[in-house]
């Protein structure tokens, strides 16, 4: 199941192709070993208070959110093999590198994860 992610402060889309890492699995392996990431996708991570980028084979822009979904951090174009760190952060999203900047996030902007297929797009 794809969800989307929503800026809910400037009503644009920040991602249309998200997936969330919701078990042992594809939190392990998170965006490891792909060769690329689409320019629409994203990957989520609850609890997740550091995201490290190795055996990846690109840059990425992480996002950290706190509990009331607010970006606290925005770690753009991060290389492979780094490890960044948001101590109060209830979440974090991967994106594409320079995705970020593209969607004109900014700290203090409101995300909203919605259910893609969903026709009423339910919060979760």
């Amino acid at each position: 199941m794809f969800y989307s992610i929503i800026s809910k402060n400037k009503g644009s889309f920040i991602s249309s192709k998200v997936r969330i890492a919701s078990n042992f699995w594809l939190r392990f392996k998170g965006l490891m070993f792909d060769r690329t990431i689409d320019e629409k996708a994203a990957m989520v991570f609850y609890n997740a208070p550091a995201i490290h980028t190795s055996f990846m084979r690109f840059s990425i822009d992480i996002v950290f959110l706190d509990k009331n979904n607010k970006v606290i951090k925005i770690c753009q174009a991060v290389k492979p093999w780094k490890i960044v760190f948001c101590r109060h952060s209830a979440l974090a999203i991967e994106l594409p590198a320079h995705r970020a900047k593209e969607r004109s996030l900014e700290l203090g902007d409101t995300l909203q994860i919605t259910v893609s297929e969903s026709p009423k797009n339910k919060r979760i």
